[in-house]
C-alpha cells in the first residue's frame, strides 16, 4: 500500500514547480513595457506613379518602436494591408525595409548583430506582402523605406495610384 501511494507522491513534488517557473516568466513579460507608434505623415515614404511608368521610392518612417525598458528579444511582423487593391494599378513593386536603432537624441544608425554584423536585406513585396524581424530589446527603434521600385500599369478613375498602407504587429 505505501508503494503505491509513493510513486504518485514523487511525480506531484517533481511536477510542482512548472507551474511557478511558468508564472513567474509571465511576470517578467508583463513587466516589461512597449511601445508601437506610427510616423508622422510627412515623413512617410512617398512614390509618385502615374500610368505605365516605372519609378522609384521616397526614403522615408513607417514606424517607431520603443523597447528600451523590454528584456526580451522581440519577433516584429510587417505587413502591406491594401495588396488586393495594388495589384490593379501596379505589376510589382519591391520595398526595401530599414531597420535604425536610436543612438542618441534624433540620431540613428542601421541596426548590427553580433561583432558589427549586418543583417540580410529585407524586402517586402506585393506578392508576399509580409517580411518578419527580430529586434532584441533595450533599445529604440524605426523601420523605414530606405528605396524601393514598381512598375505602375494602370491608374484609378481619380487619375492617381493606390500606395501601399502597412501594418506592424509584435510576437
Amino acid at each position: 500500500m505505501k508503494r503505491k501511494l509513493i510513486f504518485p507522491l514523487i511525480a506531484a513534488l517533481l511536477l510542482a514547480p512548472w507551474p511557478v517557473a511558468y508564472a513567474y516568466d509571465e511576470a517578467i513579460a508583463a513587466s516589461t513595457p512597449m511601445s508601437i507608434e506610427a510616423a508622422e505623415p510627412a515623413a512617410a515614404p512617398k512614390l509618385n506613379a502615374y500610368g505605365n511608368a516605372i519609378g522609384g521610392v521616397t526614403p522615408g518612417d513607417l514606424f517607431h518602436i520603443e523597447s528600451a525598458n523590454s528584456t526580451v528579444d522581440t519577433l516584429y511582423t510587417l505587413y502591406i494591408t491594401n495588396t488586393d487593391e495594388l495589384i490593379h494599378c501596379y505589376r510589382y513593386m519591391n520595398l526595401n525595409i530599414g531597420i535604425y536603432v536610436q543612438t542618441g537624441i534624433d540620431q540613428w544608425e542601421k541596426v548590427t548583430f553580433g561583432e558589427g554584423e549586418t543583417p540580410r536585406e529585407t524586402y517586402i513585396t506585393m506578392q508576399g506582402g509580409m517580411t518578419e524581424f527580430i529586434l532584441p530589446g533595450y533599445a529604440n527603434y524605426k523601420i523605414t523605406i530606405d528605396k524601393g521600385c514598381f512598375y505602375c500599369y494602370a491608374i484609378g478613375g481619380d487619375r492617381s495610384a493606390v500606395s501601399p498602407r502597412f501594418y506592424l504587429t509584435v510576437s
